[in-house]
């Protein structure tokens, strides 16, 4: 009996070393990073002279950093928010869920936590999500168009590493 105990503790231990070995190294953002991917976003939508609300959350879909610009209606706010969230949850651009909606498939619609509006846009390091952006205030075509700006400021900032 003692060597069946023995063989177990030993067993149990290895498997709590190699659990231990397989734990992953991830990128995550930090509130530098957000705030120079909102600030990429912003230069665009200044450039082009839209009010926005900027969102930056991480993969979890928690708000890391969050912008309003000057005059931005205030409904902005929540839709910003939501389509990062759709963006880190769904692993996908919410552009996907427009582009179905518009294609017929009313079922998006009836996605818990999906917005079917263009503007959030996952941000990924080493091919992984780390968090996403959402931008709302414009067209979803200008919501979108900010919010690839701050995605590719992401990228630039991680091939400069």
């Amino acid at each position: 009996m003692r060597k069946i105990s023995f063989l177990c503790s030993i067993l149990l231990a290895s498997t709590g070393i190699l659990g231990a070995q397989q734990l992953m190294n991830k990128k995550a953002l930090n509130l530098g990073t957000a705030k120079q991917i909102a600030a990429a976003a912003e230069k665009e939508a200044m450039k082009n002279q839209w009010t926005m609300f900027i969102t930056v959350v991480d993969d979890s879909g928690n708000i890391v950093y969050l912008e309003r610009l000057d005059d931005t209606q205030l409904g902005s706010f929540e839709v910003s928010i939501e389509k990062a969230r759709t963006a880190v949850r769904f692993k996908r651009p919410s552009k996907v869920f427009e582009d179905q909606l518009n294609g017929g498939r009313t079922a998006v619609l009836k996605i818990p936590g999906a917005i079917p509006v263009e503007g959030g846009i996952p941000l990924t390091a080493d091919g992984k999500i780390i968090g996403a952006i959402g931008v709302s205030g414009g067209t979803s075509q200008q919501d979108g168009q900010v919010a690839q700006a701050g995605a590719t400021a992401l990228e630039a900032m991680l091939k400069g590493k």
